[in-house]
């Protein structure tokens, strides 16, 4: 990190800001231990520069351990930007930031938002937040995951085509590979698989530079019984898929 800051000081570019999402979530949230970011916010702050973490996927309860991914990463970001599941579907994106951050803005740039703040926005946004803490979602994302975890595990000693196991709280996934010694992407073999799930009634996506990584991040109320049927369901798809077409 340091080193790329300098390279952009060198050029003429000039350093203002890291962001990124805590637990790297569209990378195919690679496992760090937590407070793993903490040497990195050091460095960005040294520079002079802002850190800002996206918490439109990790936030909320996702990681289960905390209320945000970044709590887990041992970091206080600058600005902290909210989205998607801040309302349960309705439309609200957020951002928390420090005032003295908010107060140079304003004085930098116009800003207006026509719908921002407006109260049936905030009332959907404040629901969600009682319903995480009124059915103790966290603990939920913490249970569900530690199983989903488990049961990734006990098929990644069946099916060879699965070469690691990743999950934290209510986001799990495998990686799909050709060779498990090697490593070699399985890309395509996931697509297939996906879309195999698809028309079992199973959606979940891809994710990673080469498109083989499982990513699975159910809704916060997903249950151990929704996690049967889709492990049981992805169990039959990676026994009948063959592997090359």
């Amino acid at each position: 990190m340091a080193e790329q800051i300098a390279l952009h000081e060198r050029s003429g570019i000039g350093f203002a800001a890291l962001v990124l999402c805590p637990i790297f979530l569209n990378e195919g949230f690679p496992f760090h231990s937590d407070g793993w970011l903490r040497p990195v916010a050091e460095v960005v702050r040294r520079a002079g520069g802002l850190l800002i973490c996206d918490e439109v996927q990790s936030g909320f309860g996702r990681t289960g351990s905390h209320m945000w991914a970044h709590q887990k990463m041992g970091v206080v970001p600058d600005i902290m930007t909210l989205g998607k599941p801040m309302a349960n579907g309705h439309p609200v994106g957020g951002v928390v930031t420090r005032a003295e951050i908010l107060s140079r803005f304003r004085e930098g740039y116009r800003y207006f938002n026509t719908f921002g703040g407006n109260p049936v926005s905030c009332a959907a946004a404040m629901a969600v937040l009682d319903e995480i803490e009124a059915q103790d979602l966290l603990a939920n994302a913490v249970a569900v995951g530690a199983y989903a975890v488990a049961r990734l595990n006990a098929m990644k000693a069946r099916h060879p085509c699965i070469g690691d196991v990743r999950g934290t709280g209510m986001v799990f996934g495998a990686e799909l590979v050709l060779n498990r010694d090697s490593k070699s992407p399985a890309g395509e073999f996931t697509n297939r698989v996906i879309n195999a799930m698809r028309r079992r009634g199973v959606l979940h996506s891809s994710l990673g530079r080469h498109r083989n990584m499982l990513k699975i991040r159910p809704p916060m109320p997903f249950s151990i019984d929704h996690a049967d049927l889709l492990f049981d369901t992805l169990d039959e798809v990676l026994a009948e898929t063959p592997l090359l077409p």
